[in-house]
């Protein structure tokens, strides 16, 4: 079983970033197990001063990260750039420098936006930023998805489902790639060095 951990980027109750990740599970390879994080909301501001003994809203997002086999991250686009709960998670995820358990991670990054764009200049940062901090971003199509309310649905049963064709033709190709990503220890190979270099300070 491949355990994924899908952080939506919005604190929004009818989020369509949240929307998304809820609705990807039927396009993931067989053993791929999709979790939806909850809890951004409880995270404070990042404080450097609070690494050594962080809160416990902090621990338990260090924990979902480092006991998943990779990620889903999705991103809406506010003024232009991510959000930052998002980027505060991000800063306490990668924290302390070299030993934070998000560094070595596969990730996907996705964005969605009602508007034509799709949040993409917000994505763009999302990706570059995930490559800074030393993780493996699954390449392929671009799961950018404008005009999102129109490509999400409601059935019977399920909160939301993904019903444009070509869009859950990307998710599938992208999620494979995850999956392959992650048999081939991809993330790690791109954190090896950093981590040996923490590893030579301590």
């Amino acid at each position: 079983m491949t355990r994924i951990l899908a952080i939506s980027g919005s604190l929004r109750a009818e989020s369509f970033n949240t929307a998304l990740v809820n609705a990807l599970q039927p396009f993931a390879p067989e053993g791929m197990q999709i979790e939806v994080y909850k809890g951004l909301d409880e995270l404070p501001h990042f404080n450097q001063d609070l690494e050594a003994n962080p809160p416990a809203s902090v621990v338990r997002l260090r924990e979902a990260i480092a006991e998943a086999d990779g990620l889903i991250i999705t991103t809406p686009e506010y003024n232009r750039s991510l959000p930052g709960v998002l980027k505060n998670a991000l800063d306490w995820a990668s924290r302390p420098y070299a030993r934070g358990v998000l560094a070595g991670k596969s990730i996907v990054a996705m964005s969605a936006s009602p508007g034509v764009q799709g949040g993409i200049r917000a994505l763009i940062q999302l990706k570059t930023l995930l490559r800074d901090l030393n993780n493996f971003v699954v390449s392929g199509p671009e799961i950018s998805v404008p005009e999102v309310h129109t490509r999400l649905g409601v059935e019977a049963d399920v909160q939301h489902v993904l019903t444009d064709p070509a869009t859950a033709g990307m998710v599938t190709h992208v999620l494979a790639g995850l999956q392959d990503a992650i048999d081939n220890n991809a993330g790690e190979l791109v954190a090896r060095p950093l981590g040996a270099w923490a590893a030579s300070t301590a």
